[in-house]
């Protein structure tokens, strides 16, 4: 049987997706470190700790694993602290650098997609995905595998960039990419209530709306560049990203205003059925 026009053009669709991310993998700096990526690294710990169950023994899948190779290591960390780590990505790179983030009890991994995760009904705990699933069309298809994933009664936090952000980052981010200077390639951005409805759609029932990263996204983006490339510089932009996180531990109503969005959501059902 010969594909029809449109099956190869999604079939070619992915394959240029995974080679972008592929390279972005190969070639993009390690972000650790960063005074912005330690504030980052603070939110995330927050949500984990407010919105999901206790860590120990705790089956959670992360949607990607950007966060592990180069950024905040929040898997790394709820390992540490006795969570089952699990991730897929869909760039290898990115997993091997991952799986290196792991000093104890291992990653398990895989080069794979949100939108076909390759694990069977009603697998996980707890579900984290961060900045993931704006970066493709069918970003419905990666909700529902999501919802599929996690067991009755399991926690999901689901995080896409604030199209309401107060600084205006999603504006940013559209024009560095009309001009091919974002780094991300292909970003969408989300109202609050855009996602709750997607979120909804798929059965999954919303029990908090918050944000992380209340920062003006350029100031993010200078503190990485300074950092990776020109150190005595990110003493400046370091010193710069201090008072939005001294707001953001001390005002506790600035956090809904980050880029960021973090919606927490639960599966109907009791923890523990079969699906």
């Amino acid at each position: 049987m010969i594909p029809s026009s449109s099956s190869l053009e999604a079939m070619f669709g992915r394959f240029r997706y995974r080679r972008f991310w592929d390279e972005v993998g190969d070639r993009f700096p390690d972000l650790d470190g960063a005074v912005s990526t330690r504030y980052y690294a603070e939110n995330e710990r927050r949500l984990f700790t407010e919105h999901f169950p206790p860590l120990a023994g705790l089956r959670i899948l992360k949607t990607d694993l950007w966060d592990e190779a180069k950024n905040t290591r929040i898997l790394a960390w709820a390992s540490d602290r006795g969570a089952r780590a699990y991730g897929v990505d869909i760039s290898a790179p990115t997993v091997l650098q991952a799986r290196r983030a792991f000093r104890g009890d291992p990653l398990r991994c895989a080069v794979s997609d949100v939108r076909d995760l390759p694990f069977a009904d009603a697998s996980f705990d707890a579900v984290y995905s961060m900045g993931t699933i704006e970066h493709f069309d069918e970003t419905e298809d990666a909700i529902e595998e999501i919802a599929r994933v996690l067991k009755p009664g399991g926690v999901a936090i689901v995080g896409v960039p604030n199209r309401h952000d107060p600084f205006l980052r999603p504006l940013l981010a559209a024009v560095l990419q009309a001009i091919g200077l974002y780094a991300y390639g292909y970003e969408k951005s989300y109202s609050r209530r855009s996602l709750r409805r997607l979120l909804e759609r798929a059965d999954l029932r919303v029990e908090a709306e918050t944000a992380i990263l209340f920062i003006p996204g350029w100031l993010r983006m200078l503190d990485l560049a300074c950092h990776s490339w020109c150190r005595p510089l990110a003493a400046i932009t370091g010193a710069c990203v201090w008072p939005f996180a001294w707001l953001d531990r001390h005002v506790e109503a600035v956090r809904k205003h980050g880029y960021l969005l973090a919606t927490v959501v639960r599966k109907p059902g009791i923890q523990g059925e079969a699906r």
